[in-house]
């Protein structure tokens, strides 16, 4: 199996996560604790040694072929889903490098319980949310965007009068419009979440 292959089926098996991921983030509209409830129902889904390491093994492949494929291609793509394939990639293999590290280390070092409260404290603190509002706004964003990239080159059909490349602007429209509002919900309307004390540690109190 090449790499691109590789890159394709471990992208599809973090596709599946990170759409259970969303779904849940959705749920901070909701406050924290139908965030926390949603988490802890799909985490039986999800959190089981089998589903574990094929994801991690996954984000492992993801990462070390994504970085292979934008060192290759970054110089060569000239068309506009082309090169937001190339450059989405990039900033995903930084964000799950990032991101799987900060869980790991979370549930391994700092023992604590890597639910809402660890995922929304540097969000709603300030300084530290001027990086991570950017941060995982650019997450999500780009994860729509290598979507819709991908998209543009295997959609050869029109689906209710659309034509495959405007198909493609949709998604990437719905990932921005999908950003926003999951920020609204993980900072309460942009009034702040009262971090629990145990997760000061995140913020550096």
């Amino acid at each position: 199996m090449n790499i691109k292959k590789l890159h394709y089926f471990s992208g599809i098996t973090i596709s599946i996560f990170v759409g259970l991921h969303l779904f849940n983030h959705l749920y901070s509209l909701y406050g924290a604790d139908s965030h926390i409830e949603m988490m802890n129902n799909l985490r039986v889904v999800y959190r089981n040694i089998i589903a574990e390491t094929i994801l991690i093994f996954a984000v492992l492949i993801q990462i070390i072929s994504g970085i292979r494929l934008f060192a290759k291609k970054r110089k060569t793509e000239s068309d506009f889903f082309n090169k937001m394939q190339v450059w989405t990639g990039l900033y995903l293999a930084f964000f799950l490098l990032i991101h799987l590290s900060a869980v790991l280390s979370g549930r391994l070092i700092l023992n604590i319980d890597t639910n809402f409260y660890f995922g929304v404290a540097g969000l709603n603190t300030f300084p530290l949310n001027l990086f991570f509002i950017p941060y995982y706004c650019f997450a999500i964003i780009s994860f729509f965007g290598h979507i819709s990239a991908v998209h543009s080159k295997k959609m050869k059909n029109t689906i209710l009068g659309i034509k495959p490349n405007k198909q493609s602007y949709i998604i990437l429209i719905i990932g921005i419009i999908l950003s926003l509002v999951i920020l609204f919900g993980l900072t309460n309307g942009f009034n702040g979440v009262e971090i629990p004390k145990a997760y000061d540690i995140m913020t550096g109190k």
